[in-house]
């Protein structure tokens, strides 16, 4: 399995799973303004999906760059 393929398949991952990865910063902004300090461990584990989408977004594209 090469390396985009891998990453592809993350990235299907996150869409999918119990806890949804928020689509952007604004909406997990949003949910963080909305929740008001309840339902932390959710907020968080939706704050650490979206760091992962970043990371392997940006690896991503330093791949397609770098051919």
């Amino acid at each position: 399995m090469s390396l985009q393929e891998m990453i592809s398949k993350e990235l299907e991952k996150l869409e999918r799973g119990i806890v949804a990865t928020p689509k952007t910063r604004k909406n997990l902004d949003a949910f963080a303004r909305a929740n008001n300090g309840s339902n932390d461990v959710l907020l968080t584990q939706l704050a650490v999906n979206y760091g992962y989408k970043i990371a392997l977004l940006n690896i991503q594209e330093s791949l397609k760059e770098s051919k």
